[in-house]
């Protein structure tokens, strides 16, 4: 009996252990990404893919965080959303200042998550304090694209990136919804046939939806990952309280069309991760 005990005890010191790590480190995750719309390409396009910093802190001013963005060299930094955290008494200033020095390293687009869209939706709660991070980063050299999109010109291919927000209503807790495909196209529209679309859509609830728009590449986070993490069925929780969510952390590949789930980089009203570490997400654009 005494063994036993004392062999639990080891493996839940080993567990708490693991979880402490993992909520101050990071890793960074790459993905390869090849597309017939991208055969133009003469070479190789890197984006990274950031998404739920909540205001974590990687070292002072998260520099070590920084340092591993600059160090990735990439042609475009998109960001999912969720780098604050949206209640009235938090500060944005750890997001604000990081996100800022991102613009030293290439150009920033940032699409809202649902802390954001809530802070923007609900002044009476927040004030202008959404919109006044928004202006200071504008002014920083940051882009934002709230249900709108950007053009890019790529050796010939066209890119068109669109910034998705879902009505806040999409986010409630405890219920499973349907998101229909014309509330997608209320909100940014049809994408272009013969255009390579990257759709930054934070929530992945409604990945099916996303495909069905049609989407060539979804960008997703708010998950968390799951905040734990099973080997081969994935993670187990989000935050509406859905267990064993099919998009939670990975990339998929559907008919040629491409899914990626960030892990994210922080965590908010569960502070757990268990073999769910988080992420910065490397995209390596090819053609076909």
């Amino acid at each position: 009996m005494t063994k036993w005990l004392i062999l639990i005890g080891v493996i839940v010191l080993i567990c708490i252990v693991e979880w402490i790590r993992e909520i101050v480190t990071f890793e960074v995750t790459h993905y390869n990404i090849k597309s017939e719309k991208l055969n133009k390409l003469n070479h190789e396009r890197k984006i990274v893919f950031l998404s739920d910093l909540h205001n974590n802190h990687y070292g002072k001013k998260n520099e070590k965080l920084f340092a591993a963005v600059k160090e990735q060299n990439p042609d475009l930094i998109l960001i999912g959303g969720d780098m604050l955290v949206g209640k009235a008494d938090v500060s944005s200033k750890v997001a604000e200042s990081f996100v800022a020095r991102l613009t030293e390293i290439c150009p920033v687009y940032y699409a809202n998550g649902n802390h954001e869209q809530r802070m923007k939706v609900y002044p009476e709660t927040f004030g202008t304090a959404f919109q006044e991070y928004k202006d200071r980063l504008i002014k920083s050299g940051v882009t934002f694209i709230e249900n709108e999109n950007v053009d890019f010109n790529w050796d010939g291919c066209q890119v068109k990136i669109h910034g998705l927000e879902i009505p806040v209503k999409f986010y409630k807790k405890f219920r499973k919804q349907t998101l229909p495909v014309d509330v997608v196209r209320e909100q940014i529209g049809k994408p272009k046939a013969d255009c390579y679309n990257i759709l930054l859509a934070h929530n992945p609830t409604y990945t099916n939806t996303y495909l069905k728009w049609g989407a060539d590449l979804i960008l997703s986070g708010h998950f968390h990952g799951g905040v734990v993490r099973i080997p081969k069925l994935g993670g187990i929780i989000t935050p509406q309280w859905h267990m064993f969510p099919k998009y939670s952390g990975e990339l998929t590949e559907k008919d040629g069309k491409h899914v990626v789930v960030s892990k994210g980089l922080g965590a908010h009203t569960l502070k757990i991760r268990f073999l769910n570490p988080a992420e910065v997400v490397v995209l390596h654009l090819n053609g076909r």
